[in-house]
């Protein structure tokens, strides 16, 4: 009726969500969207080589290598982060190495390797949800003896 196919709508339908879903996002839910991104090219181009697509191959992996490079590896702040930031860093251009390599030698165990430590990272992300720490705080108040003279934190502007 409009001269689109199914297919482009629902290919324009999925990139408005993924677009909205970004734009609501805060900071933590956009790195386990990249996370997801990442998974998901990985998976994609596991299929795609059993297949025997492999250009279709090539552009998954290297958009996986994308998402790990300009996404997850970018995002890393290694003056702040200290070593955390410096580990996260090195095990980034592991999986990314692994990554080239499963793509020059149509490898499947190192991009099973890449997903499982991308999975890992994803899991331990998702462990330290801003509402799961806000919600650990909040048990550590209300563990804490009321002392009357302690000065307590106030929400309210004074003029």
């Amino acid at each position: 009726m409009f001269g689109s196919s199914p297919r482009n709508a629902a290919n324009a339908y999925s990139k408005v969500s993924m677009e909205t879903g970004v734009l609501a996002a805060d900071p933590h839910k956009l790195i386990v969207m990249l996370f997801d991104g990442a998974l998901l090219a990985i998976v994609n181009a596991t299929q795609q080589i059993g297949a025997g697509k492999i250009p279709e191959k090539g552009r998954s992996i290297s958009h996986a290598i994308a998402i790990v490079e300009s996404g997850l590896r970018a995002s890393l702040n290694k003056e702040v982060g200290g070593d955390l930031a410096r580990n996260l860093d090195a095990l980034y251009g592991y999986i990314v190495k692994q990554l080239l390599l499963a793509n020059l030698h149509n490898d499947v165990d190192k991009l099973f390797e890449s997903q499982k430590l991308l999975g890992e990272l994803r899991s331990a992300w998702e462990q330290i949800a801003p509402v799961k720490v806000a919600q650990a705080e909040q048990n550590e108040r209300v563990n804490v003896p009321f002392d009357s003279l302690a000065p307590r934190k106030s929400s309210h502007f004074s003029a």
